[in-house]
């Protein structure tokens, strides 16, 4: 099975903040990326991007991963 490098680690910490912050929108009416940077600010809509960009990376390289995966489960039987 494939080790995570550093932009995976960094991919996945992104993926998961974002998925946390929507969960305090959802759930709470409260924006923490907002609360940290401004409201629409520079930095906060970078952080956006970045999150948006780590999403789709994982997006791609998880059918990579899952097959990785797969045939080493079949070669260990």
């Amino acid at each position: 099975m494939k080790k995570l490098s550093s932009v995976d680690w960094i991919a996945l910490i992104l993926v998961i903040v974002g998925g946390l912050n929507w969960g305090l929108v959802g759930f709470f009416g409260w924006n923490l990326v907002d609360a940290i940077f401004g409201m629409d600010s520079t930095l906060g809509m970078i952080v956006y991007d970045l999150v948006g960009l780590s999403a789709l990376y994982l997006l791609v390289v998880s059918g990579s991963l899952s097959r990785k995966g797969m045939a080493t489960q079949q070669s260990s039987m």
